[in-house]
């Protein structure tokens, strides 16, 4: 398995990434409200899916 290098401090990059705000950071996950019996929501997870699908699709052919 390949290990990926941690982000922040442990790399000795010291500056926050854009958009990181410092209070954010105090939390340690965020809870996401999600309806999973929204058919929107199914309807997102499809296209998001399809689109993922179609990527990896593209990446095999590219190294074929």
């Amino acid at each position: 398995m390949s290990e990926r290098q941690a982000s922040g401090v442990m790399t000795g990059n010291s500056k926050p990434s854009a958009g990181q705000d410092d209070k954010k950071n105090d939390q340690p996950g965020q809870d996401f409200d999600i309806d999973m019996d929204d058919p929107e929501t199914a309807k997102a997870a499809v296209a998001i899916q399809s689109q993922f699908r179609k990527y990896q699709k593209k990446k095999q052919d590219v190294k074929s």
